[in-house]
């Protein structure tokens, strides 16, 4: 039961801030994107996602749709909150999933313009089709830094500490902010580990770039080992804001 305690925590911390500035502070106008992800994965179904995603201000809500084939499907949604401090800024989120399925998640990042980053989460367990690829009951440390010409680099691992897979993924990401109208996401990954404990370990690696131009994105991804599988996967999305 000390899943559903966090949870029902992180839910009430939430709310207080969403009601603390929504008392103090303007309606700021909502935005939108849409995101369609086309998934080709080696000896399975293909699959397709929809997203839709919704920012107030410090506010975000999201509801998708997943599908892959006649296999398996599952409707989404979360919430999340961008808590700003002096010191950097803290992150806590929720999700639901047909089927049953709860999680959560807690993310820092601390100090400016190096900065820590720092998370942990958890999950009720129940079956869910992961697609963030890394593991949902983990701990995440890393490192970050805002540089010149409006780059941004960090480096960080997620790893599981709960069910005993021994999976880790480190992530390198650079983001670059061209221009008013461009920005580049280049997102390089390793992962080590078991889908189960007791399984086969594997190792992989993972490669996504993404390109935003003005009110639409392309994104690219190859993913071996996906979810710590035996099957490697393409994921092509193309999005839309409004």
């Amino acid at each position: 039961m000390a899943h559903k305690n966090w949870l029902s925590t992180l839910l009430c911390l939430t709310s207080t801030w969403a009601l603390a500035l929504d008392a103090s502070e303007a309606p700021v106008k909502w935005a939108f994107k849409l995101t369609p992800t086309f998934y080709a994965t080696a000896q399975s179904h293909n699959a397709l996602d929809i997203n839709l995603r919704g920012n107030n201000g410090p506010h975000a809500v999201w509801i998708g749709q997943y599908q892959r084939g006649n296999a398996f499907e599952q409707t989404r949604v979360g919430y999340e909150f961008t808590a700003l401090y002096d010191w950097g800024q803290m992150l806590p989120s929720v999700q639901a999933a047909t089927g049953g399925f709860t999680g959560g998640s807690l993310t820092f990042q601390i100090g400016q313009p190096v900065y820590v980053i720092a998370g942990f989460g958890r999950t009720n367990l129940r079956d869910y089709y992961n697609l963030n690829f890394d593991p949902n009951d983990m701990a995440t440390f890393g490192l970050g830094a805002k540089l010149a010409q409006n780059h941004q680099l960090s480096v960080f691992t997620v790893k599981d500490n709960r069910l005993g897979t021994g999976q880790v993924i480190t992530h390198g990401v650079w983001r670059w902010q061209a221009n008013e109208a461009e920005q580049w996401t280049v997102d390089l990954a390793y992962k080590e580990g078991s889908s189960s404990p007791g399984e086969p370990r594997v190792s992989g690696r993972s490669a996504s770039a993404t390109y935003d131009h003005r009110q639409t994105f392309l994104r690219l991804a190859y993913d071996e080992k996906v979810n710590f599988s035996a099957n490697n996967q393409t994921r092509v999305s193309a999005g839309l804001r409004f």
